[in-house]
């Protein structure tokens, strides 16, 4: 029963994390199709947050209904700032890439995220690098073989291969449009660094301070729709941009917002908490190959040698690096249970216990030794 309980306790996290790709691939093609047909890039990040707030508006006045009164100025300056790089900048620029490209090669920089988190995180101390140790090797490979899977799906096309149907029986939804690949990847690299600070952002601050998941995704995305229509009405305040009509528009926003916004965030809120600022963005990479598949499905767009190579390096990267971060956090937590009976049995003498107690990051185990002198 132990084991299954640890199973099933490990598998919440990962069958979030997967559905969390599964909705940014929904959202990735719809917003392709919207973006080239001339939606405004701003007024479908402020419609779209404004709808994700209001999706979880009932589950943070429920479940969190003393999250209001733990508000401070400091709290609302984090959480600005989350909106500012994790919304307003983050998908701003890549949705101007996406535009300007195309939406695998716009996924595939996605897989990038990981590699600036995790050495943002050792940079920050919040990861620990041991070269001496197996676990950290392969967890250092797994996320080495995810980028070089990513990368052999943009620089390798080989041989095309046609999912049900050919492209001489179906064509493309998305109609031929003028791309800027230089300023389309400058948007993308861009978009990769802010997507990585807000990852940061949450993991240093924002729930150490404020960990009321569900309030603090609904505050960021009402601060995010207020930036988004501050700097939308400033680049174009015509009533035609901002219009929104019975059509695709439409369906991509509610989707974005309900869906892609509002039960992402919670998700990535939720597996932040538990496995860290690395582990979210360690699945970005199969949301390429989600990408990839619903557009030869959908679009009858043809799957390259190159898909299907880098497919096979990025599930086994994923495989390793999950392996590693679990006998890491295993073997990490062992040892603190270890040193904490240790000292509790040294303590004696002076009537104290030790309890090892989580932190935020299961990979950081804090020591508290309470002491209890008896006069």
């Amino acid at each position: 029963m132990k084991i299954v309980k640890e199973w099933f306790k490990w598998s919440q996290t990962v069958l979030s994390m997967l559905l969390v790709q599964v909705f940014a691939t929904g959202m990735q093609i719809l917003s392709r199709v919207i973006l080239v047909e001339g939606t405004f890039i701003f007024a479908l990040i402020a419609y779209r947050h404004a709808v994700a707030a209001i999706c979880v508006a009932p589950f943070a006045f429920y479940f969190e209904r003393d999250g209001a009164k733990k508000l401070r100025w400091s709290i609302w300056f984090w959480l600005f700032l989350n909106a500012l790089v994790g919304i307003t900048m983050a998908m701003g620029l890549f949705y101007y890439g996406l535009r300007d490209t195309s939406a695998t090669y716009s996924v595939n920089f996605l897989s990038l995220v990981p590699i600036f988190t995790y050495i943002i995180s050792i940079v920050c101390r919040m990861e620990r690098l041991r070269f001496q140790t197996w676990t950290s090797k392969v967890k250092t490979m797994g996320a080495v073989l995810c980028v070089g899977g990513a990368l052999t799906t943009s620089l390798y096309k080989g041989k095309e291969f046609y999912i049900g149907q050919s492209s001489h029986q179906t064509h493309s939804t998305v109609e031929a449009s003028k791309t800027n690949m230089l300023r389309g990847t400058l948007f993308l690299l861009g978009s990769c660094l802010s997507y990585t600070a807000w990852f940061i952002v949450q993991q240093v601050k924002l729930l150490e301070i404020f960990p009321f998941k569900y309030w603090g995704t609904m505050l960021t995305c009402i601060i995010a729709s207020i930036q988004a229509t501050i700097v939308g009405i400033c680049l174009d305040g015509r009533k035609v941009t901002w219009s929104l009509k019975w059509n695709l528009q439409l369906v991509t926003i509610i989707y974005s917002g309900a869906l892609a916004t509002a039960a992402t965030f919670c998700l990535i809120y939720w597996a932040i908490a538990i496995k860290g600022p690395t582990y979210p963005t360690m699945f970005n990479p199969l949301a390429l190959l989600f990408v990839a598949i619903s557009e030869a499905l959908l679009l009858g767009e043809p799957i390259s040698l190159g898909i299907l190579l880098g497919m096979f390096l990025i599930l086994i990267g994923l495989c390793s690096f999950l392996w590693g971060k679990g006998k890491e956090t295993q073997c990490m937590l062992q040892a603190s249970g270890e040193v904490s009976t240790t000292m509790a049995a040294e303590s004696a003498g002076v009537h104290s216990t030790a309890t090892v107690v989580p932190s935020f990051s299961p990979r950081h185990a804090v020591l508290r030794v309470e002491k209890n002198d008896r006069n």
